[in-house]
């Protein structure tokens, strides 16, 4: 189908994936119809899938896909869990209708119910448990493009893209391939540079995980905005202890203890006058408190007294104290 193109050639990046995800191993009974693709089977009995072959199958199928012209007339079908939110997110990229989980027999045959469609394409997960599907499109002249495994009946499939189906990297990823080569055919996309779109996207997730992960999430963002507040509360709660440049630099002109809080302009107490020099002037606008009996101790003609001159002796003691007249 590439017919020697390089541009539609198979990729060294494309064929790790495949290998990473398991695409290439097929199940252990092999329909007759499928032994076509099998390239060989391993010493314990698992098949292996002629990757070449399935490439050239994706080529045709996005080349049936890319050619109808409203792109809602292609239905896209997965009952099994794992390739749901593959059709869905193929839905999104390409504009397909998707029918997600059971189908409602009689969708393509019965116009009476709502769910009545009619559809110029279908693309199936599984023929194995889309079966009601696919014989309703034989019913209508639907063709049918389907993944299929070693084991997969091929009655009614008119391309048949062979994988691994049963595992949900491998199917994720081969819708993954689809997707992207019809965007390619459409001019969407373009071939010299990659999709942005990761295949983990296309990739099912059990709702347990995804339950336990926006758990996490939450409390993560909880304890944060916790811890937050309680930072705002004790920024609150401490008082602002900032001291303007003047008044800090008089502080230490005034000398005091280096180590402790710096105290308001309006506490800084003028040092006191030596003894026996002349008295400091009060500052302007002082008044004395009335009824003041202080006096000040360095006045003229005020007597003072040495305490440290006169012996006191030992307070503890009732003895009468010696004289120099005993020595």
């Amino acid at each position: 189908m590439s017919g020697g193109l390089e541009a539609l050639a198979m990729k060294e990046d494309d064929v790790k994936k495949m290998l990473a995800a398991g695409t290439h191993l097929g199940d252990a009974n092999v329909h007759f119809q499928m032994s076509l693709y099998v390239y060989k089977t391993k010493a314990d009995g698992t098949p292996i899938f002629n990757l070449r072959k399935t490439w050239e199958k994706i080529l045709l199928a996005a080349r049936v896909i890319a050619a109808i012209e409203n792109p809602s007339d292609v239905c896209v079908l997965s009952n099994r869990s794992y390739g749901q939110r593959a059709i869905l997110k193929f839905a999104h990229h390409t504009g397909a209708n998707p029918i997600a989980g059971r189908f409602t027999p009689g969708t393509f045959t019965n116009q009476i119910q709502k769910a009545f469609r009619e559809p110029r394409l279908l693309v199936v997960t599984d023929p194995s448990t889309d079966h009601q599907a696919v014989t309703e499109a034989s019913y209508v002249n639907i063709p049918v493009i389907a993944f299929c495994n070693t084991n997969s009946p091929l009655r009614y499939i008119d391309i048949a893209i062979p994988c691994n189906n049963l595992g949900k990297n491998s199917l994720g990823l081969m819708w993954w391939f689809l997707c992207r080569e019809v965007l390619r055919l459409r001019g969407s996309i373009s071939r010299e540079l990659p999709w942005d779109i990761m295949p983990d996207l296309f990739f099912y997730r059990d709702p347990e995980e995804v339950e336990k992960e926006e758990q996490a999430k939450r409390e993560a963002e909880e304890a944060q905005a916790l811890a937050q507040q309680t930072t705002e509360q004790w920024s609150a709660a401490v008082p602002s202890t900032e001291v303007t440049t003047d008044a800090a630099a008089g502080q230490w002109d005034a000398g005091g203890d280096w180590g402790a809080a710096p105290m308001a302009a309006s506490q800084v107490t003028p040092a006191a006058a030596p003894v026996g020099g002349p008295t400091p002037a009060a500052p302007a606008g002082f008044t004395a408190p009335s009824g003041t009996t202080d006096q000040d101790w360095n006045m003229a003609g005020g007597t003072t007294t040495d305490w440290g001159a006169e012996d006191g002796g030992d307070w503890g003691s009732t003895e009468p104290k010696a004289t120099a007249g005993n020595w």
